[in-house]
C-alpha cells in the first residue's frame, strides 16, 4: 500500500486541535474541489450526437473477438443496449493499510465517463475509530491523460499529494480499465480498446488513452460473467515504486439499466505467494447505488 496511511500522532493530534469550524470549511473546500474535478472530467465529454461509434450495442462488434471476450459481452449486454456515456456509483465497504492492520468502513462517491475513459473517486475513511469527527479524505482520479491522489486527515491536513507523472497515469487508467465491469459497454472493442487471447477462460484486454497505454487480465466463467482480472501495478513500499501482483475479484451479478454487473467485490495484492503467503487483500466495498446516463 502507500505509505502515506501511516499517519503519526502529532499529525493526528494537530487535525483533532483544529476548531469545528476549521472542520467545516476543510470539508466544504474539499467538496468544491470535488465538484471542480468533476465538472473538468464531464467537460471532456463529446458533445451530444458528436460520438464517433454507434449509440447502441450490436453483436456485430463482437466478430473476431477471443471467445473468452465474446462470451463476457454476450453474457453482460442484449442487442440494442444504449451504450454508457457517463455513471455515479456510491460505494460503501472496508479498506485497510496492511495485512495485520484492522479494517477500517469506508464510503465513496464514484463518476466515469466513458468516452474518453476517466473518473474521479471522492471517499471518506474512517482511520481512527475513536476520532469520527476526523475521516480521512481521499480524492483518486484519471482526468485529462493524468492520474492523481489526494489526501488529507478531516479535509484538513494533507498526507498525499501525488500525480502529474507517466506511472501516476498508467496506475490510474488501469484502474479504470479493472473497473470497467461497472460499465460494459466500455469494454467493447475500438475507441482505443483491443482485446488478445490467452486461452479458454481468459482475454487480455488492452486500453490506450492520449500517451498511457495499460493492460488487464479478464478471467470469464463459464456462464460468461468477469470472476475475476489481474496485472501487474506499482506499489508504494516506503516512498519506492514495486511491481507486484495484483488482483481484484467479484460477485453477485445483477441487472442494472439492462446490464449485468456485479454487486461487490474485493482487491488484493498477491505478496510473496511462492512462500506461501496469503494475498494481502486491501479493499472489498459493495454498490449501494448506481446512476447511468447513456447515448453518443
Amino acid at each position: 500500500m502507500r505509505r502515506w496511511f501511516t499517519i503519526g500522532a502529532a499529525t493526528v493530534g494537530a487535525a483533532a486541535l483544529g476548531s469545528a469550524g476549521a472542520v467545516a470549511i476543510g470539508t466544504w473546500r474539499w467538496e468544491r474541489a470535488t465538484r471542480r474535478a468533476v465538472r473538468r472530467l464531464i467537460a471532456r465529454l463529446p458533445a451530444r450526437g458528436d460520438a464517433t461509434t454507434p449509440a447502441t450495442y450490436s453483436p456485430e462488434r463482437l466478430e473476431g473477438l477471443p471467445a473468452p471476450a465474446a462470451r463476457y459481452l454476450r453474457f453482460a449486454l442484449t442487442p440494442g443496449q444504449p451504450l454508457v456515456r457517463r455513471a455515479c456509483i456510491r460505494w460503501a465497504g472496508e479498506f485497510r493499510t496492511r495485512p495485520d492492520a484492522a479494517w477500517r468502513p469506508f464510503t465513496a462517491v464514484q463518476h466515469y465517463t466513458a468516452d474518453p475513459p476517466g473518473f474521479v473517486w471522492d471517499a471518506q475513511i474512517r482511520m481512527f475509530p475513536r476520532m469520527s469527527l476526523l475521516p480521512m479524505r481521499v480524492r483518486d482520479a484519471y482526468v485529462a491523460g493524468e492520474g492523481a491522489m489526494l489526501g488529507r486527515v478531516a479535509a484538513l491536513v494533507p498526507v498525499v499529494r501525488q500525480g502529474g507523472t507517466p506511472a501516476m497515469a498508467a496506475g490510474s487508467l488501469m484502474r479504470y480499465l479493472a473497473e470497467s465491469v461497472w460499465l460494459p459497454t466500455a469494454l467493447l472493442p475500438g475507441d482505443g480498446v483491443r482485446w488478445t487471447p490467452v486461452d479458454d477462460a481468459t482475454a487480455r484486454v488492452t486500453l490506450t488513452d492520449r500517451a498511457t497505454t495499460v493492460t488487464v487480465a479478464m478471467h470469464v466463467g463459464a456462464r460468461g460473467e468477469i470472476q475475476r482480472v489481474s496485472a501487474v501495478r506499482e506499489r508504494d513500499v516506503d516512498g519506492t515504486p514495486v511491481p507486484t501482483p495484483w488482483v481484484g475479484e467479484f460477485r453477485d451479478y445483477e441487472r442494472i439499466e439492462g446490464m449485468l454487473v456485479p454487486r461487490g467485490g474485493e482487491v488484493a495484492w498477491l505478496l510473496g505467494e511462492d512462500d506461501g503467503e496469503e494475498p494481502f487483500a486491501y479493499w472489498r466495498g459493495e454498490v449501494v447505488g448506481a446512476r447511468y446516463q447513456f447515448g453518443g
